[in-house]
């Protein structure tokens, strides 16, 4: 989603990069707004940029200077990375490069704690089952392999540079504000819709493929 490029935290405020678009694009978040609990006014601001713009990362993180940051930016539908490969790879891999080279060039490498919304694709097909740690890598797709990239230069700057810099290889999880597009949000709303009268059946890609599911209040924890 839009909101989802990156987020710090600084000083008991959050800060979030949004993408600029013609029309809104911020309204899972929203409710933040609405609820005084999640948000006092002035602890949470959002700043126009994209991981595909490395200055405006550097800007960014130079005028916030952040203590974390999680990068949860992605194109993150694995059959969309297919069509758009040159772009998947260009947000979800080098866009990971260009926020921990923002990072190294504002001077923030001994101050930052960074990490990596990494994902269960990197197993692909996978080599054993279940899978854990040290399971060899297999991605199946521009989106995997994207990812896989960015896992690794989460690695090398860990290393090379000694930042604290972690990669969280999460399985599928959900909420009630998953996107449309994904198999149990198109399942549901389909089943919804036929049971009102408003359709009279819908298609499914792979039906092969298996997958674990969470809630996703349980991952952030």
């Amino acid at each position: 989603t839009a909101f989802h490029l990156y987020l710090s935290l600084f000083n008991l405020q959050v800060h979030g990069i949004v993408r600029r678009s013609s029309s809104f694009n911020t309204g899972r978040i929203e409710h933040l707004y609405k609820n005084p609990q999640a948000h006092i006014e002035g602890n949470m601001k959002l700043h126009y940029g994209d991981l595909t713009d490395s200055t405006c990362l550097v800007k960014i993180i130079n005028e916030v200077k952040p203590t974390e940051i999680y990068n949860l930016g992605a194109q993150s539908h694995v059959k969309i990375s297919f069509d758009l490969a040159e772009y998947t790879a260009d947000v979800d891999g080098v866009g990971t490069l260009r926020l921990l080279d923002a990072i190294k060039t504002c001077g923030l490498i001994n101050s930052v704690k960074f990490y990596q919304a990494s994902t269960s694709e990197l197993f692909g097909k996978v080599q054993e089952i279940p899978q854990k740690e040290t399971t060899p890598f297999y991605p199946r797709s521009p989106y995997g392999a994207a990812k896989l990239y960015a896992y690794w230069i989460v690695v090398n700057f860990r290393e090379a540079y000694n930042l604290f810099a972690v990669n969280g290889i999460l399985f599928n999880h959900e909420s009630p504000r998953r996107g449309a597009n994904f198999v149990t949000r198109k399942i549901s709303r389909s089943v919804a819709k036929i049971h009102l009268g408003q359709l009279d059946c819908f298609s499914l890609g792979n039906l092969d493929a298996k997958r674990d599911w969470g809630h996703a209040k349980d991952y952030v924890e």
